[in-house]
């Protein structure tokens, strides 16, 4: 495993997977400013490496995330101008895990809260499973979530439920997560074997496809396809003039399962 700091590391398989791991066991996996700010460097680092498929993000100890590391507060957000230098380095993260080109899947065991629950919205794909905990406490820290975070909650699980989120400060078990789209799927043994298991499944795809079905549905999502409509269009070439594409026509003529390349 290769060591990004002590406090999160990265690891790329065989099949292409990276795991991206919060490493901080002793406080839940807590992000201090440091952390959030490494946090977007690795993403974009994993982002644009070719023999990278998919990226799982999860923690150690038991739990994903209990957000931030509150108990530096009262050094790096005790004013007006630290907390917007502050909540720069968490946005820059949040949206380098969104904007990250891979799929991105977040394995949620334990707790998954606060801005731990932001970073696992910024993903793709989420999966729990008996032992998840999810939930934004802001309303009880006194703290009013910016637009970006409101945003993630907002599409993953529409306005009535993003209200009871937020309003309540509540957290919420497997069942509850699955019913409100907190979660998208539930594990069969652990959060972490089952992000895998689809991990695998994703990466066996074609990655310009999946790149490019990221790109369209994220400008979508984001109402931008005006702004991104010359990178979708490139895009959309790079798959048309790809020896995936023409793989995966021999492959169809010969019954057999396509091995895709990336170019």
């Amino acid at each position: 495993m290769q060591d990004i700091g002590d406090d999160i590391l990265t690891e790329v398989d065989a099949a292409g997977i990276a795991t991206v791991t919060l490493n901080r066991a002793h406080k839940r996996n807590a992000l201090t400013l440091a952390m959030w700010r490494r946090l977007g460097d690795i993403f974009d680092d994993v982002g644009g490496r070719a023999d990278v498929r998919a990226v799982v993000l999860t923690g150690t100890g038991g739990n994903f995330s209990a957000g931030a590391d509150i108990s530096e507060f009262a050094q790096v957000r005790n004013t007006v101008e630290a907390g917007r230098i502050y909540e720069a380095a968490t946005e820059a993260a949040t949206i380098a895990v969104r904007d990250c080109p891979k799929p991105t899947i977040a394995a949620v065991y334990g707790f998954g809260v606060g801005g731990g629950c932001g970073l696992a919205l910024a993903c793709d794909l989420r999966v729990g499973d008996r032992t998840t905990r999810m939930g934004i406490p802001a309303a009880k820290l006194g703290i009013v979530y910016g637009p970006l975070d409101c945003d993630l909650l907002l599409r993953q699980v529409g306005l009535a439920n993003a209200k009871i989120v937020l309003y309540s400060g509540r957290l919420f078990g497997l069942d509850d997560c699955l019913r409100m789209r907190l979660l998208d799927a539930a594990g069969e043994t652990t959060a972490l074997e089952s992000a895998y298991a689809l991990a695998r499944d994703l990466a066996a795809n074609a990655p310009i496809s999946l790149k490019g079905t990221k790109l369209v549905l994220e400008a979508l999502a984001q109402r931008s396809i005006e702004k991104r409509a010359h990178d979708i269009e490139e895009v959309i070439d790079e798959a048309l003039t790809s020896e995936d594409y023409r793989e995966a026509a021999r492959a169809f003529v010969e019954k057999r399962k396509p091995v895709f390349r990336g170019h």
